[in-house]
């Protein structure tokens, strides 16, 4: 499973392909409507595309000589299980933290702010 996230999150860490990724969101399309917003060349958009299907990402269907391509949900609902797992740890432990730190704050006298404290001033030398 880590190495398919890691592939699912290299495949995203471009924005090219994350843009590819939220246009296919809205439904399927092919390749040249795909590539129609990006200022690259139609073999260098085939090759985001195929590092999102290599990720599982993406699906591609021919019909003719037209290529189709759609969302596969997996990897996403993969990834997505796997950073709520990890939000949730983060959350508890920040809770944790401030709850900590909040005893502290009760407990401790307050510490003087840097405005308050005296700093000695040296003497000149004759």
């Amino acid at each position: 499973m880590i190495a398919d996230l890691d592939t699912a999150f290299a495949a995203l860490a471009d924005g090219t392909r994350r843009a590819i990724v939220e246009r296919l969101a809205a439904g399927e399309a092919c390749v040249t409507d795909l590539a129609a917003p990006f200022r690259m060349s139609l073999p260098a958009v085939s090759k985001h595309l195929r590092v999102l299907e290599d990720a599982g990402l993406v699906r591609r269907r021919r019909e003719g000589r037209t290529h189709f391509l759609s969302l596969s949900g997996q990897p996403m609902a993969a990834a997505a299980e796997w950073l709520d797992q990890h939000r949730r740890f983060w959350e508890g432990s920040f809770d944790r933290l401030a709850a900590l730190l909040e005893k502290e704050a009760k407990i401790s006298p307050q510490t003087p702010s840097a405005k308050s404290i005296k700093t000695p001033t040296r003497k000149k030398r004759p």
